[in-house]
């Protein structure tokens, strides 16, 4: 489809959502993170469930992090209309739910409160991966999407602390704003994935949150699959198709030195994981 007619298309739909706002359900639950750990994969794999209901435009609606000032109407017209979800509901005996897959809520220092308070009762859903192939992978992602002019990732590494420098009070400061190097620039500090989930936990609650290793998502699509409709009183209907989406290919492998130091920083971080991981992180093994 053309760039055009696909932004026609947007905002015609956008326009009916806004107008039929308020017969619209809300999600369920919410894919949170972690950036490249495998998110669309599984936002692509339960979008596959007649039970599960994906936004109406996009993956991600971004509204805890970017755009919480619209308003919860505007959050809610992006999802389903409630007869298309009570219709589902007679024909299968089981209430449908509704998501999607934003993976800066779970950095983000305002999402989990926003979550917390707007949608109480919704289930998270966290993807982790191996915190250095996670801020390689990020690199060359932003790298590609213009958001990254440091070519070389050891210096955008050496770089992070001086631009992630006062952003997190600049954005509890101003709640509306916006911080290109928190979102764009964190390759360690998005990987401290125990650091996020405590802060996350006295929010939601830990029997809300689930926490899956993507190496094993990739590895044992079936049985994690299985898990995640497990946690949302979900029935196992149909097969799912199990693809990886959004992988990109990077120009060298990282030097093994510096993968060295950088695993080392985050050894205390993964031994906290295990907790929410039940055992030792893919990664470690």
């Amino acid at each position: 489809m053309k760039p055009a007619l696909k932004r026609s298309l947007h905002a015609a739909t956008w326009g009916m959502g806004r107008l039929t706002s308020g017969s619209r359900v809300l999600p369920s639950f919410l894919i949170v993170g972690a950036q490249r750990c495998g998110t669309t994969s599984l936002y692509r794999a339960l979008s596959q469930h007649p039970l599960i209901l994906k936004p109406v435009l996009r993956k991600g609606v971004h509204y805890f992090d970017m755009a919480y000032d619209r308003g919860l109407s505007w959050y809610r017209a992006h999802f389903p209309l409630r007869v298309s979800a009570s219709a589902l509901a007679r024909r299968y005996g089981c209430r449908p739910q509704a998501f999607e897959s934003s993976p800066y809520y779970l950095f983000h220092p305002l999402a989990g409160p926003r979550i917390a308070r707007d949608l109480p009762g919704t289930r998270l859903i966290v993807l982790v991966r191996d915190p250095v192939e996670r801020a390689y992978s990020a690199h060359a992602h932003e790298l590609a999407r213009g958001f990254e002019t440091e070519p070389s990732f050891a210096r955008a590494v050496e770089l992070e602390e001086e631009r992630l420098a006062g952003a997190v009070r600049a954005l509890r400061d101003s709640p509306h704003s916006t911080n290109l190097s928190h979102r764009h620039h964190a390759y360690l500090a998005r990987g401290r994935y125990a650091e996020q989930l405590a802060r996350l936990e006295p929010l939601v609650g830990r029997d809300r949150l689930l926490v899956i290793d993507s190496g094993r998502f990739f590895a044992e699509p079936e049985l994690v699959y299985d898990r995640v409709l497990a946690f949302l009183g979900l029935p196992h209907l149909g097969d799912p198709v199990f693809e990886r989406h959004n992988s990109r290919t990077r120009p060298a492998p990282m030097p093994r030195r510096l993968r060295r130091e950088l695993a080392g920083r985050f050894e205390e971080q993964d031994t906290l994981l295990t907790s929410w991981l039940g055992g030792e992180p893919s990664w470690r093994r």
